[in-house]
């Protein structure tokens, strides 16, 4: 079915609880790689979508683990997720804008607690923390333009969901929102504090949102009625109505990727995929695509890392 970017509210929101599926024992996704016991090995959205990106960026993230600096920008649609989680825990009247930016501070504090030094590595001063948290009013603002919280009663808020593929994949995810109304017809909601993609891009958007109805579908033999993507940071809705052929399909795309990675943990070779997003990446300084050296893979020698280098200059050059 055609993918529609609206500004219109969503339609009347779902009314009634819904009930999980089964769900499987986690294993993070690195465990594959490493030594030890057999595990299993499972897949996230977004590491599928590191993955698509640039092979050795999923490499640096999950294989090596190398930290990265907390983004202001990203640390910042943290906090707003966690506004509107809790904003559905009030009463239905007490849903309000002004409610919501008052709680920014307490989630704020939330969001340092799994990061003590967070604050100290993304300001220099009080009033530099203050001024950004101020600036995710106006993303609050855009949310109560989008929908109207106090019409709403969500079956669950950041709901973990887990199913095991036919080949033993396990895939799993957070979902910010689902609803279900009295017909159980059940809505997937996405909050996105950036913009909407552009023309031409909503696939690869929707790729995370198919993820998560796969699952879900997998999981409860439910097909998920709508798919809802709010971009806050240009007041859009992307919505979209999955059906089976299309979510056989994204379970064919997700056990592509998956052998694909395999292969890669075989083979040791994670190559590099340049692009614009290059710049803003913190893995740039060690990418052979731009003169640096990755360190040894996990488990092998230094010569396998520059053989990798190597085959990755030959791709760049090419």
């Amino acid at each position: 079915m055609p993918d529609d970017v609206v500004t219109a509210p969503p339609e009347t929101p779902p009314e009634t609880p819904h009930e999980t599926g089964p769900v499987t024992v986690l294993v993070d996704p690195a465990e594959a790689w490493e030594s030890g016991p057999p595990v299993v090995a499972s897949l996230s959205p977004s590491r599928a979508g590191d993955f698509m990106t640039c092979p050795l960026l999923y490499r640096f993230r999950v294989v090596d683990r190398i930290p990265e600096r907390p983004s202001p920008a990203a640390v910042r649609g943290t906090v707003v997720h966690q506004v509107l989680e809790d904003l559905f825990d009030l009463p239905a009247a007490e849903r309000t804008v002004e409610r919501a930016a008052a709680m920014l501070p307490a989630a704020w504090d939330q969001v340092q607690a799994d990061e003590v030094d967070l604050a100290a590595a993304l300001f220099d001063t009080a009033e530099d923390a203050q001024e950004w948290l101020d600036s995710a009013v106006p993303l609050l603002e855009t949310y109560f333009r989008l929908e109207d919280p106090t019409t709403l009663e969500p079956a669950e808020r950041e709901l973990r969901v887990e199913t095991t593929l036919d080949d033993g994949l396990v895939l799993r995810g957070f979902v910010d929102r689902l609803d279900r109304n009295a017909a159980g017809d059940t809505r997937v909601v996405d909050y996105k504090t950036g913009k909407a993609p552009g023309e031409g891009y909503e696939q690869k958007a929707l790729f995370q949102m198919r993820f998560y109805a796969l699952v879900l579908w997998r999981a409860t033999g439910v097909v998920p009625r709508q798919l809802q993507l709010l971009y806050l940071g240009n007041e859009l809705v992307l919505r979209h109505s999955p059906d089976v052929d299309e979510l056989l399909a994204t379970e064919r795309k997700v056990k592509a990727l998956w052998a694909a990675i395999a292969r890669a943990h075989e083979t040791g070779e994670w190559r590099p995929s340049p692009s614009r997003l290059c710049d803003w990446c913190d893995h740039k300084s060690r990418c052979p695509a731009f003169g640096g050296t990755p360190p040894p893979l996990p488990g092998r020698p230094a010569e396998a890392v520059a053989l990798g280098t190597a085959a990755a200059e030959d791709l760049t050059a090419g």
